[in-house]
């Protein structure tokens, strides 16, 4: 398989405790740690979708722009003092 080098940006706590993990030899390398952790990323985002696409699928397929309108109002933060949003 090919690779590529890139750089990454981490958060020093994230880096030492990526460190921390290479010297008790519970990962390879701390680019052996990264690649792990972005297959699984990769692997849960692709398990997401998979169920996503099921239930839509069981529920009568994709939502229509009425139906995502109104979820969009209901999962939008509101401000305060304004009205109350209807269920449906």
């Amino acid at each position: 398989m090919a690779t590529s080098k890139i750089t990454i940006t981490l958060p020093d706590p994230q880096l030492k405790e990526i460190r921390n993990r290479v010297a008790s030899q519970d990962s390879p390398s701390v680019s052996g740690f990264i690649q792990q952790a972005v297959q699984r990323s990769l692997e849960n985002a692709a398990e997401f979708r998979a169920m996503v696409e099921e239930g839509l699928r069981l529920t009568g397929g994709p939502l229509k722009p009425k139906e995502r309108a109104w979820a969009r109002r209901m999962l939008t933060v509101r401000r305060r003092g304004a009205k109350p949003r209807k269920a449906a």
